[in-house]
């Protein structure tokens, strides 16, 4: 079993690269939701102190800026570890799936479910880099039992594409019911 020798091994931090970006990417948030909270927030007459609307989100925003200041200043004062802005561009460029997925969203109410994923899928298999045909049809099927799963047996109601209207009416009945 492994025993804590000092207190200063206890509070030991291992930072990684983009330490102190983070650490002032957070403060300057915490601060803007705090300075936010005057307009988004009200205070009711007559209600006990705790049970004002504005009491908790001011507590969590006060203690989540404070916090973001003593994890700044930790940052700040500790050793510095080289390629913090190769870490902070990894950070940024992982944003890229987060678009990707915006866009399907965006895209699903136009095209429909099974034609976005279908889509989507095989995009995002050139993405990141594979070239062959069947890993291709790999991502083609797995889109297509995705649907498939989801509007049958979990009966997740999707929004239909508006690319069905232009269908005939019976391959427009099973496309809106099963895909």
């Amino acid at each position: 079993m492994l025993r804590v020798r000092t207190l200063q091994s206890l509070f030991k931090r291992y930072r990684r690269p983009g330490d102190i970006v983070f650490a002032w990417v957070f403060l300057a948030l915490s601060l803007f939701l705090l300075l936010q909270l005057f307009q988004q927030t009200e205070i009711k007459p007559g209600a006990k102190f705790a049970a004002q609307p504005r009491f908790w989100p001011a507590v969590s925003l006060i203690g989540m800026a404070g916090f973001a200041m003593f994890h700044l200043l930790g940052s700040a004062w500790s050793e510095r570890i080289a390629g913090r802005w190769i870490e902070v561009l990894l950070w940024v460029r992982s944003i890229e799936y987060a678009i990707w997925f915006i866009a399907y969203a965006a895209i699903v109410p136009y095209l429909g479910y099974l034609p976005t994923t279908l889509i989507v899928a095989v995009l995002l298999t050139i993405r990141v880099g594979f070239r062959s045909r069947f890993i291709f049809a790999v991502a083609a099927v797995c889109a297509f039992l995705i649907v498939f799963l989801f509007k049958t047996l979990l009966q997740v109601k999707l929004p239909a594409g508006q690319v069905y209207d232009f269908l005939p009416d019976g391959l427009r009945y099973i496309m809106l019911n099963y895909f």
